[in-house]
């Protein structure tokens, strides 16, 4: 698909949008997981145990120091569904959210309530399952030339600490949005967890060729060839996988035609909406039920 210089600059823009709404490397398989070890810095409040009925979803917070993103803290949160006497509920699976550019881990529970609309998953009788979210700068979710590799930080460090706390490495779900959706895209296909069961992507930032405008997103032509998701979209023909976008997203064209080659079933569709909080708030409890039935 031959874009217009003014569609990827768009493009770039709106991957950035959702900061202004919130309210608050290469293909190669890495070697086996090292054992996972508490995080440098990890804080974890107590979560209050939850009345009776379904399990109760509570949020914990945390920061530590990633060898991944040298210079900064990195904090995440998590959601996770809590037993009757308040204690986390036993190998549970894992979603995995990735944020967009300009924005944080905060984001999916302070700008979209992710908690609530996982609590009202699993009041309907959903599989419980937890999501965490973690920060990952405006890096596009793979490793640049300034050092920063935020998806080893992802599968290095802070997924097989998830894994420490108890949660089920063999069941996860990755989903992001705007620059999160290309991220969690470009993860599945990628190769690099095992455990992945299923992807989700809310108006994916995907391009089909490289410019020089991009250079935010891709360091240059071979920097965008190794982590082109178009050219890796036959990895994904054996993983569930949704994809949503607005039919009013200037990222929808874009994002039809990289539906339109992917190989096998596609949920998700072409929903009435733009590129805002309010489509996403929309569409999320499908993409939560969508996470959770194949985690289940």
């Amino acid at each position: 698909m031959d874009e217009s210089a003014l569609t990827r600059r768009r493009l770039l823009q709106l991957a950035g949008a959702a900061a202004g709404m919130s309210a608050a490397a290469a293909c190669t398989p890495l070697p086996p997981f090292p054992a996972p070890v508490p995080l440098p810095g990890f804080t974890r409040p107590t979560a209050a145990p939850g009345p009776g009925g379904p399990p109760r979803v509570a949020v914990r917070t945390g920061q530590f120091d990633s060898t991944y993103r040298p210079g900064v803290t990195t904090h995440w949160s998590l959601a996770a569904p809590n037993q009757q006497d308040g204690e986390q509920l036993p190998l549970v699976p894992l979603t995995v959210f990735l944020h967009g550019r300009g924005s944080s881990h905060g984001f999916l529970f302070d700008g979209l309530a992710a908690h609530e609309v996982l609590q009202g998953h699993i009041d309907r009788g959903g599989t419980p399952f937890a999501i965490a979210a973690v920060d990952g700068g405006d890096t596009w979710w793979h490793a640049r030339r300034d050092g920063s590799d935020t998806q080893s930080m992802l599968v290095r460090e802070f997924i097989p600490f998830l894994g420490s706390e108890g949660f089920d490495l063999g069941r996860i779900g990755i989903f992001g949005l705007s620059m999160g959706g290309f991220g969690a895209l470009l993860l599945a296909s990628q190769a690099r967890l095992p455990g992945i069961r299923a992807v989700a992507a809310m108006s994916p930032a995907v391009w089909a060729s490289y410019d020089a405008r991009m250079e935010s997103a891709f360091d240059s032509p071979a920097d965008f060839a190794a982590n082109d998701v178009f050219a890796l979209r036959p990895r994904l023909a054996a993983i569930p996988k949704r994809i949503d976008c607005g039919t009013d997203d200037e990222l929808a064209a874009t994002v039809r035609d990289y539906v339109s080659a992917l190989p096998g079933r596609v949920e998700g569709g072409f929903q009435p909406g733009g590129h805002d909080s309010a489509y996403w708030r929309s569409v999320l409890p499908d993409v939560l039920s969508f996470l959770g039935r194949n985690l289940g």
